[in-house]
């Protein structure tokens, strides 16, 4: 396997020129991408419509260059949006590539594994049905990206539905019940059945520790390389697992690490140690991605000092996190385009985070 890593600049939620130059200077392959992450300028919230407008902008310049019809672009390529690019965050995508060459070399190198799940009913929503169709999923993809060992997977991204208005009224015409019927409230249950998912698959929990009453509750229990968002676009999830592996031909490697607070530039550090950074050669040259989660802290203090975080009746907890932790890794990597996503339930413990970055091979 051979992964491909190309991040982009995005002048709004429909701006697909970068990708289209790279497309028409021969330097990517629309054939060969099967992935794109990015971040938008929404508010991050139920009623984000910058990441629908993001992927049908990708889908429509898409379907143009593979000369496929508009509905098989979704079904070769995934896409995940965060909304939010709060501070310093800059609106961008990251494009995957993927194709089939290997080496003989028993090197670490990058790959990346890609399943989704069946669509999901409204009554399913943050339950442990939900959990067991992402845990699933995950272990697809780790079959998939060739990776025989959980401790060398470094970033599971999984983006799923939360509940919309127009879901919970379906649920109620059958006679079901959801999880709430707070649309933004849905997040928690959403992002925190997902990353149990991850956890389960991964063996970090078990699923006799498991049921409907933890999820969104017993935070202690977690996976430390999930990262999980959930949008009204979606009716299934999507599972982007990333790790390294021998004999693959790409010329990155990807490396974790565990965030303590909103401000810990040494983890940064450490994830992009972890990777294999050359501190010896020029760092912003060699990074090619970071891809991390905000939280706040859920004593309302970091370092000990008071923030407002937690009672701001005007701004929501996940912007003012996504803000501060974008610039801490911006301060480090000299790039404000980092995938910094708000919402950590059952991701690391709580008041800590996941990172993770991807370098490429010196």
């Amino acid at each position: 396997m051979k992964v491909g890593v190309h991040k982009i600049a995005m002048a709004s939620p429909d701006d697909v020129s970068a990708l289209e130059r790279l497309i028409d200077a021969g330097e990517v392959n629309p054939q060969d991408i099967v992935a794109v992450i990015g971040k938008t300028e929404g508010n991050g919230g139920a009623n984000d419509f910058t990441r629908g407008y993001a992927t049908l902008a990708f889908r429509l310049m898409l379907t143009k260059k593979l000369g496929i019809s508009f509905d098989e672009i979704v079904r070769r390529i995934a896409f995940v949006w965060s909304g939010g690019t709060e501070g310093v965050l800059s609106p961008h995508a990251t494009i995957f590539t993927r194709t089939a060459e290997t080496t003989k070399s028993s090197d670490l190198r990058l790959v990346l594994g890609i399943a989704e799940t069946r669509t999901l009913l409204p009554e399913e929503v943050g339950t442990m049905v939900h959990v067991r169709l992402v845990a699933d999923a995950v272990s697809r993809a780790l079959r998939q990206a060739g990776i025989i060992d959980p401790n060398d997977v470094h970033y599971v991204q999984v983006k799923g539905p939360l509940l919309t208005g127009a879901a919970i009224a379906d649920a109620d015409q059958r006679g079901m019940a959801v999880v709430t019927r707070d649309p933004n409230g849905s997040k928690v249950f959403a992002r925190g059945a997902m990353g149990l998912g991850v956890a389960t698959a991964l063996g970090e929990v078990t699923e006799n520790q498991l049921a409907n009453t933890v999820i969104g509750k017993t935070l202690e229990l977690f996976s430390t390389v999930a990262s999980t968002s959930a949008g009204g676009e979606l009716k299934a999830c999507e599972v982007l697992l990333f790790g390294n592996a021998p004999g693959s031909a790409s010329g990155y490697r990807i490396g974790h690490a565990v965030l303590k607070d909103v401000i810990d530039a040494a983890g940064v550090h450490k994830a992009l140690d972890n990777a294999g950074l050359d501190s010896n050669s020029d760092a912003a040259s060699q990074i090619a991605a970071v891809f991390a989660k905000a939280e706040a802290s859920p004593s309302g203090r970091v370092r000990g000092w008071r923030n407002t975080m937690l009672s701001d009746a005007d701004i929501n907890f996940e912007r003012h996190a996504r803000a501060a932790l974008g610039a801490v890794i911006a301060s480090v990597t000299g790039d404000p385009a980092i995938f910094v996503s708000g919402g950590t339930e059952h991701q690391c413990a709580p008041g800590e985070a996941p990172i993770a970055a991807i370098v490429r091979c010196r």
